[in-house]
C-alpha cells in the first residue's frame, strides 16, 4: 500500500501564520504539523509516500523531508494548483498510486493513542484483503461541523453526510483513509460539490451504495485533533508538550520510528542527531542511540 498526505489549501483560517507559509509547517508544539501525519504513514509500514502541497508551499516541504532516504522513507511531491477538494489527491496521484491500494491522510490531522499501531496495520491489511474502503469514526459533541458516519454493529456504514443540520450519529470522520485502487477511477467520475470540489464524502458515498465501506471507530482511549484554528493548534500543541513531559518520550518523532521500525541503522540515527545534539529534540534522539 502507497500512502499519500494532502498539505493544500490556503490556511486562511490561520492568517496570518499561513501568509509567509503552509499551515502543516507550522509548529505544533516542538515540530512541524506535517511530522504527525507522516508518522502516521510510518507506523501503519507504508515506505513509499507522496506529499501533495501548492506551487508555493512544495519547494519547503522537500528541503524539510527532500527523498525521504534519511529516515528510510521514498517521499516524492506533486503540486495540487488550486484547492479543488480532498478527492482530487488520488487523480494528481494516480501515476504514483499505479496498481497499489492508497491510504490517504490530511495534513493537518494529529492521532495518539495506545495500540494505534495495531489498529493502523489491521487497517491496512483489511483493505488489501478485501475490495472494501476503510474510515475512521470518531465521538464529537458538536457532530454538525463534520462528516458523519452511522454504522452497525459489524463495522458496516449505514449513512455517511457533511456537515448534517441533523446529524444520524455523533462520529465524525478523521481525516485518514484507506481504498482499494478503485479509488483512482471513482475519484475521476464524481462531480464537483456546490462549493467546486471533488469531495472526500462523494468517494465514499459511492463506496457506500455498493456495499464497500467499513468504519473503525476509534475508542476513548485516542485522541484526534484537526489543527485547523488557532485554538485548535494551541490545545494541540498543550496536549503533546503535556504527554511528552510527563512520559519523557515524543510524540511523531519520524527519525526515532524510523529506527523503532528498522528503517534506519543506529549509525544512521547517530549522524542525523549529533548535528543537533545540544537541543532538546535533537538530546533525546542521542539518548536513543547511546541506549
Amino acid at each position: 500500500m502507497k500512502g499519500i498526505i494532502l498539505a493544500g489549501g490556503s490556511g486562511t483560517r490561520l492568517y496570518p501564520l499561513t501568509k509567509g507559509q503552509s499551515k502543516q509547517l507550522l509548529a505544533i508544539h516542538d515540530k512541524p504539523m506535517i511530522y504527525y501525519p507522516l508518522s502516521v504513514l510510518m507506523l501503519a509500514g507504508i515506505k513509499d509516500i507522496l506529499l501533495i502541497s501548492t506551487p508555493s508551499d512544495l519547494p519547503n516541504f522537500k528541503r524539510l523531508f527532500e527523498n525521504g532516504n534519511h529516515i528510510g522513507l521514498n517521499i516524492s511531491y506533486a503540486e495540487q494548483k488550486n484547492p479543488n477538494g480532498i478527492a482530487e489527491a488520488f487523480i494528481i496521484g494516480e501515476n504514483f498510486i499505479g496498481n497499489d491500494n492508497v491510504c490517504l491522510i490530511l495534513g493537518d490531522n494529529i492521532f495518539y493513542g495506545g495500540g494505534f499501531t495495531k489498529l493502523l496495520k489491521k487497517g491496512l491489511e483489511k483493505v488489501n484483503k478485501s475490495n472494501d474502503a476503510l474510515v475512521f469514526g470518531y465521538y464529537v459533541n458538536d457532530a454538525k461541523r463534520y462528516g458523519v458516519v452511522e454504522n452497525d454493529q459489524n463495522g458496516n456504514v449505514i449513512s455517511i453526510e457533511e456537515k448534517p443540520q441533523h446529524p444520524k450519529s455523533n462520529y465524525a470522520v478523521v481525516g485518514l483513509y484507506f481504498y482499494p485502487n478503485s479509488v483512482v477511477e471513482i475519484a475521476k467520475k464524481i462531480s464537483p460539490s456546490n462549493r467546486g470540489e471533488l469531495e472526500i464524502t462523494s468517494v465514499n458515498q459511492f463506496y457506500l451504495k455498493n456495499k464497500q465501506l467499513k468504519v473503525e471507530l476509534l475508542d476513548d482511549d485516542f485522541t484526534w485533533l484537526d489543527s485547523g484554528t488557532h485554538e485548535s493548534m494551541l490545545e494541540a500543541s498543550n496536549y503533546i508538550h503535556t504527554i511528552e513531559k510527563r512520559k519523557g518520550l515524543k510524540v511523531a518523532c519520524i527519525e526515532e520510528i524510523a529506527y523503532l521500525l528498522g528503517y534506519i541503522s543506529k549509525t544512521d540515527l547517530m549522524k542525523i542527531a549529533e548535528p543537533i545534539q545540544n537541543n532538546p529534540y535533537g538530546k533525546y534522539l542521542m539518548e536513543k542511540v547511546l541506549k
